[in-house]
């Protein structure tokens, strides 16, 4: 008896038999019970899920002498002669040869008459997308009012190319890739009627391999069967189906998780070593990887596509790296596929792929550096040349150290970077002294920041300018045209004239938060600011140079900068000042 090929062999006769449609085969079912047959169908999918097996039983359902029902007999005359082909009113027509419009006109011309014996005429027009524009719209009209006895089933693996004008005239079905392991159990059927040994190792890589598509897989399932005279192992399934070492995919996954540039090298030098295809060996990686990322989740080791020991030897290497490193180690490797796809040297893209992969483990985590715990954080970069404030917590006054007397003064360019000079006067008492026991604590007084190194009685004055100026430029611009700011009393007061508008301005809620955090930094916490209104502000005589220094110096340190690239001064000039908005 001549052999016939599993494939056609399993190919299934009734609705049960269809794997993985069962929505499809619920209203198709449903439909011949009661009666409800459209004029047309379209079956559309990929290869090999069943849409041209689906057109046949539909056929024998309608045309079934105890039908029409949900299940053909399978034993009247229609139902042989429709499994043969020879029924003449069941007309299967492959679109690709027969796409011409002369012919489809004869076709539509032959189907004004009844059929010959059977219930109702039939036409499967397979890979109808095929079909040319002109033969679609001879199609057209016959598809809109067929006469009553005519059913029209179209099958195609292209619904883009099918014009919306026949989309529209029929009931639409698109068939589902079936899932891998729903393909595995149906070949694990065949197996047992077939005789054939195979583990559920093998039957799922085999319906891996047919990529959702049923006939796909059981013609790998014949052709492993053959190879192995009717045994299956599961080396000779990674072989033939184009599978590699999976030793040498572990190498190369635990190189790349322990950062190891050399084995990753090894391995991308192996592949062209042993001229296998880089983009086939890229994505078999990938599958392998993905593999690893579910055993990091905790799956189990059994479900893999693996051996039993190679399985449980990943799942040990998937839970070390973790599934965080995992993950992103999939989205790198996602990253580069289309530069792997569309690269003409394949095997130079595939290594630098996996090695700038095997970069990932140096990194440090951003999670990391923000909680102060990495361990390869760069040198923090040196402190900018004598800070003139500090903000630092204010020591008592008790324990400040006298003192002591000045240097000689250096030369402008290093007045930064020189040792504090000779103090001026003495700051008020509340500044210069330790509070005592004896004030209320809700009025406490205040004293200097430490780190104050300017000279004179207006040094904290400048450090405070300064600190506004760091938080609101504006609002330092405002206090420094016309306000006077003076301590006493361990209050700052800052005096401006009477009616002047800057007083609103200061009194907004958002410039008292500056000035109040301003003054905390060069004074500490519990230092205390006011505004006054007199007329001696504007016209008081200017302060002497505090932001600038006579050999062309400044405090604000960005102004500094450029005095110091361009080697230029800054000169104290006479001005007509006048306020400025915030």
């Amino acid at each position: 008896m001549t052999y016939q090929v599993l494939a056609r062999k399993w190919r299934p006769q009734n609705f049960s038999s269809l794997v993985g449609q069962e929505p499809i085969v619920t209203a198709l079912r449903n439909a011949l019970q009661e009666g409800r047959i459209a004029q047309a169908y379209l079956f559309s999918g990929i290869r090999g899920v069943g849409k041209t097996t689906a057109a046949r039983v539909l056929a024998k359902a309608l045309n079934c002498e105890r039908g029409p029902a949900a299940d053909p007999c399978n034993e009247c005359v229609p139902c042989i002669e429709i499994t043969r082909g020879s029924d003449m009113d069941v007309i299967e027509v492959d679109a690709a040869t027969y796409s011409k419009v002369e012919q489809v006109r004869e076709l539509t011309e032959s189907l004004k008459y009844g059929p010959a014996r059977d219930r109702r005429k039939v036409v499967v027009l397979d890979e109808i997308h095929r079909l040319s524009r002109q033969a679609f719209d001879a199609l057209l009209k016959i598809v809109e009012e067929p006469p009553p006895h005519l059913v029209f089933i179209f099958a195609t693996t292209e619904i883009d190319a099918v014009p919306a004008t026949i989309l529209s005239r029929c009931q639409e079905f698109h068939f589902r890739r079936v899932p891998s392991l729903e393909v595995a159990a149906h070949l694990r059927t065949i197996c047992a009627a077939e005789s054939i040994a195979a583990t559920d190792t093998a039957l799922r890589l085999i319906a891996r391999a047919g990529e959702g598509s049923v006939r796909d897989a059981v013609a790998l399932l014949d052709q492993l069967a053959t190879f192995g005279s009717g045994a299956i192992a599961d080396e000779d399934a990674i072989r033939l189906l184009g599978g590699l070492d999976t030793a040498l995919f572990y190498e190369l996954l635990q190189g790349i998780v322990h950062g190891d540039s050399a084995t990753v090298a090894a391995a991308a030098r192996r592949v062209e070593d042993e001229g296998w295809d880089p983009r086939h060996v890229y994505g078999q990686f990938l599958t392998f990887c993905r593999d690893a990322l579910h055993l990091a989740m905790g799956g189990d080791p059994a479900v893999a596509d693996l051996p039993g020991e190679e399985a449980q030897t990943l799942a040990v290497l998937a839970r070390e790296a973790g599934y965080e490193n995992l993950l992103r180690l999939l989205h790198q490797l996602l990253t580069s596929e289309a530069n792997v796809r569309r690269s003409e040297t394949g095997t130079l893209a595939v290594e630098i792929a996996w090695l700038r992969a095997a970069e990932l483990p140096k990194l440090t985590r951003v999670e990391d550096i923000l909680a102060g715990t990495a361990t390869g954080t760069a040198a923090p970069r040196p402190a900018p040349a004598a800070p003139r404030t500090a903000p630092a917590a204010p020591a008592p006054a008790a324990r400040r150290p006298a003192p002591q007397p000045a240097p000689p003064a250096a030369a402008p360019s290093q007045a930064s970077q020189a040792a504090p000079p000779a103090p001026a006067p003495a700051l008020p008492p509340a500044l210069s002294q330790a509070p005592s026991q004896e004030l209320p604590p809700a009025r406490p007084a205040f004293t200097p920041a430490p780190a104050v190194t300017a000279a004179g009685p207006r040094a904290p004055i400048a450090a405070f300018r300064e600190e506004v100026s760091k938080r609101k430029p504006p609002l330092a611009g405002l206090l420094e045209e016309g306000a006077e700011l003076t301590v006493a009393e361990g209050v700052l007061t800052i005096t401006l004239p009477r009616g002047d508008f800057s007083i609103a301005k200061l009194r907004l809620a958002s410039n008292q938060q500056v000035i109040q955090e301003a003054v905390a930094a060069v004074w500490g916490p519990q230092a205390t600011w006011r505004i006054a209104e007199g007329d001696a502000a504007k016209s008081a005589p200017a302060a002497p140079p505090e932001r600038l220094e006579p050999a062309g110096g400044v405090d604000n340190p960005t102004v500094q900068a450029v005095l110091d690239i361009f080697k230029g001064r800054v000169e104290i000039g006479e001005e007509q000042r006048s306020p400025r908005e915030d």
